[in-house]
């Protein structure tokens, strides 16, 4: 499987969330090789979205690369969680897309082990769950999606797309009614049906 064109990513942010359905993120770990199918994304618009981490075009440590080039990798922590997004703005505009969750592809045993038996279908349904079941840390902040050893490459079309609010964003005001969250309808691994 070889890494996604560079210019696949330079498109605009709501664009990029839809197309991102039905990709493949890659993670080629020391102990095997991890494939899922990205089936929901949320799409953080920058400085106008009080939902963003970038919101008034807030720079710090952690969203220092949302402000690079689109198609970099922006990891961070939550809780115990890593989650990761996909920087989808020209240079200096700080937007990103949370992967939500993805549908296993490859790799099976790894991520059973990864995710300490649980039944398959709570592996990856979540942004916290689906980075342990591959094996992706913070280590990977600022590398690009195109570069290995953590990549995306083409996967399979996706016919129905849903759209709705995003999940988890109580305190951000208007924010939380803007429907930039879009999932690929009925697949199980997504990780809140509405």
């Amino acid at each position: 499987m070889k890494p996604i064109e560079v210019t696949f990513f330079q498109k605009p942010t709501l664009e990029l969330a839809r197309q991102l359905l039905g990709k493949y993120i890659v993670h080629e770990h020391p102990r095997g090789v991890l494939i899922g199918k990205i089936v929901e994304t949320e799409a953080y618009m920058g400085p106008d979205d009080r939902a963003a981490h970038s919101f008034g075009n807030r720079r710090t440590k952690r969203t220092e690369v949302m402000f690079g080039e689109p198609g970099l990798i922006y990891t961070y922590q939550m809780h115990t969680h890593t989650l990761i997004n996909v920087v989808s703005a020209p240079t200096d505009i700080p937007n990103a897309i949370l992967i939500r969750a993805v549908e296993p592809v490859e790799g099976l045993d790894l991520m059973k082990e990864f995710r300490n038996d649980l039944p398959m279908k709570q592996w990856t349904s979540g942004p916290g769950k689906l980075t342990k079941a591959m094996g992706i840390s913070m280590e990977h902040y600022g590398s690009h999606w195109t570069d290995k050893p953590l990549y995306m490459a083409e996967g399979e079309h996706v016919a129905s797309v849903s759209t709705g609010p995003r999940i988890g964003i109580q305190n951000s005001g208007e924010a939380v009614h803007y429907p930039y969250r879009f999932w690929e309808t009925d697949n199980p691994f997504v990780s809140k049906s509405r």
